[in-house]
């Protein structure tokens, strides 16, 4: 079996040394702008969204294709309308940039987790001396509908910038404006395979305080390669329909990471049946299963470290029982994957991430992913 375990240590010299970003390469796609008070107006539903994996949908930022509804289970359909993982991206060399948008859902925030993170947008700009992705802004949204001032005072500098939307809400409508003697080019997505990453509520992006601290979105600029969030609170249970969806993307990497919303006889019924159903579309695509991280709690509660390892030992089953035919599964186990401080400092409520907990996740993924990626590209 594949294992991996890294301490914080080891993660971070690892991305230290592996890091790695690289020019952008997309292609500018033409729109028209309207024009108000001084300010260029330029539709986001005008340019293809990145990680978005259907066309054939009824709402533009919506995950799951039309077609799904009465097919998936209603809270996972519901759930879909979210936009969490998808990305706009563009370039200018204005100094402000605004937004207007339109939320799916008037609950803007959660008791545990902050509006930026459930309803914000997020503002990443291409940074050509350090070769990485930096943070700019986030929106702090307060109503359905916004026009927010992004950022202001930015030195007119031709810049590629990307937009993560909403986690845990949706959109209806998104424009992006900049000062009408600037430049502006909507740009496409990026075309390559993309990781497709299913998961619970942790993937949906809870509990993080903005949608680029999702680890699906740090993953996707650690790695340089588009990762699709097919996460869903509470309702990730492997039904057969969703794997029937995923194996529709034509993947780099397909990640199953659903034991947080199982237990283990759920695992033991549907896990190896729900790889076969991928496997019949997708018989060499890398599948990486991985085991439930363990709750912050889980030291001083009993009957929560039963739990944990029957899930655990359950998934390893299956993955045993494949494995010997199908050399491009692999395994991920829980021990690093919230990190191993002391304190369990890296949950907001013992189950979800912080933007602490986000980030060892992050750690711990891309430890495992990377050399799945670069024997990949190796052969």
């Amino acid at each position: 079996m594949k294992r991996f375990f890294y301490t914080n240590l080891v993660a971070a010299t690892f991305i230290a040394l592996f890091y790695c970003s690289f020019a952008i390469s997309q292609e500018p796609v033409a729109v028209e702008p309207t024009v108000a008070d001084g300010f260029k107006w330029y539709d986001a539903t005008q340019w293809p969204v990145e990680n978005k994996g259907w066309t054939d949908v009824d709402r533009y930022f919506a995950r799951f294709p039309a077609r799904s509804k009465g097919v998936v289970t209603d809270a996972v359909w519901n759930l879909s309308q979210h936009s969490a993982g998808e990305i706009v991206r563009f370039r200018t060399n204005a100094d402000t940039i605004k937004v207007r948008y339109n939320l799916y859902s008037g609950s803007l925030a959660m008791a545990h987790m902050p509006a930026t993170g459930v309803s914000g947008l997020d503002l990443y700009a291409f940074d050509d001396e350090t070769n990485r992705w930096l943070w700019v802004s986030c929106t702090r949204p307060g109503a359905k509908e916004e026009e927010q001032q992004w950022i202001a005072g930015m030195e007119r500098k031709t810049r590629d910038f990307i937009v993560y939307l909403p986690l845990y809400n949706g959109v209806d409508a998104l424009s992006i404006g900049v000062p009408e003697d600037c430049e502006f080019t909507a740009m496409s997505p990026r075309s390559d395979k993309p990781i497709v990453y299913y998961g619970t509520s942790i993937a949906h992006g809870g509990c993080c305080s903005r949608p680029g601290n999702c680890y699906t979105a740090m993953l996707d600029r650690r790695l340089n390669i588009p990762v699709m969030n097919l996460g869903f609170s509470g309702s990730a249970r492997m039904e057969i329909a969703i794997a029937e969806l995923m194996a529709e993307i034509d993947a780099e990497i397909y990640v199953i990471d659903a034991l947080p919303n199982m237990n283990p006889d759920m695992v033991a019924e549907r896990a190896v049946p729900f790889i076969k159903k991928i496997r019949e579309t997708r018989p060499d695509v890398p599948i990486l299963l991985v085991e439930d991280r363990c709750m912050s709690n889980t030291w001083i509660l009993p009957s929560r470290q039963e739990f944990h390892k029957n899930n655990h030992a359950e998934l390893k089953k299956a993955y045993d029982e494949l494995k010997g035919d199908d050399p491009n599964l692999y395994y991920l186990e829980a021990a690093t994957i919230l990190g191993e401080d002391l304190d369990f400092d890296g949950t907001v409520d013992g189950s979800h991430p912080n933007d602490l907990g986000m980030w060892r996740q992050t750690n711990a993924l891309e430890a495992a992913i990377r050399p799945i990626l670069e024997n990949l590209r190796a052969k």
